[in-house]
């Protein structure tokens, strides 16, 4: 049996009481959390201490590190925004908390690889825990801005988990993908144009001009990335 380091077997339960007490204190303070919210992300909270003690048992990397640090801090927020929906969907609650918290969350995403690279402490546990935290967030927010634009913005949210999914059958989509630059701005375009119409800053016919845009771009992204793998397949 696997014995983690005191760090490195903590890290998972320090994020589970930090998404605890951030429920709380959104309760106490009245912002968009109740019965609904809080169910919602401790599900949340649950699955993601869950998943990361599993990949930090089955990886054993030397240390939790600080980028994965910020990861975590990313993932607690993205639970924020994850009882928040919740709760909008019960009773459709004020989103000013939901666009400030997943603009955090969104910005942070700019720091944990930084973060790694400066330290050399980039692994595949890292970039896989970094990855699903996005691929969440979206899914999140897709599935809140949905309520206003239509079912179609959904697809946004669910393409990545469509991959996956696509892999069980084709086992050549779960060949390795290097990342590309403009695979990552289009993946950072999607957060950032479904957080604009959450907020409804914009006309309503830009909000829908700019979800276009991003569920185009994502599925070149994904379109190019099958090809890709169906050219590399043994």
């Amino acid at each position: 049996m696997v014995t983690l380091p005191a760090s490195r077997r903590t890290a998972p339960m320090v994020g589970l009481g930090a998404q605890l007490v951030l429920l709380t204190l959104l309760w106490a303070a009245g912002v968009c959390v109740g019965v609904a919210g809080w169910l919602a992300g401790t599900a949340y909270a649950v699955v993601v201490w869950a998943a990361l003690r599993s990949g930090l048992r089955r990886s054993c990397p030397p240390r939790f590190g600080a980028a994965n640090g910020v990861t975590l801090a990313r993932a607690t927020l993205v639970g924020c925004v994850t009882a928040i929906v919740a709760q909008t969907l019960a009773e459709r609650e004020p989103v000013t908390a939901l666009v400030v918290i997943a603009g955090v969350a969104l910005a942070l995403d700019a720091v944990d690889g930084k973060v790694a690279r400066r330290t050399g402490t980039s692994t595949a546990l890292g970039a896989r825990f970094d990855m699903e935290v996005d691929a969440f967030l979206i899914l999140v927010l897709s599935v809140f801005v949905s309520r206003s634009f239509g079912a179609w913005v959904l697809a946004i949210g669910l393409m990545r988990y469509a991959f996956v999914a696509a892999g069980w059958g084709l086992p050549f989509l779960r060949g390795p993908l290097s990342p590309t630059r403009e695979g990552k701005t289009i993946a950072a375009l999607q957060g950032i144009v479904l957080v604009v119409a959450a907020a409804q800053v914009t006309p309503r016919w830009i909000s829908i001009a700019l979800l276009a845009v991003a569920l185009s771009s994502l599925t070149w992204s994904f379109t190019r990335d099958v090809g890709r793998l169906w050219r590399a397949r043994p």
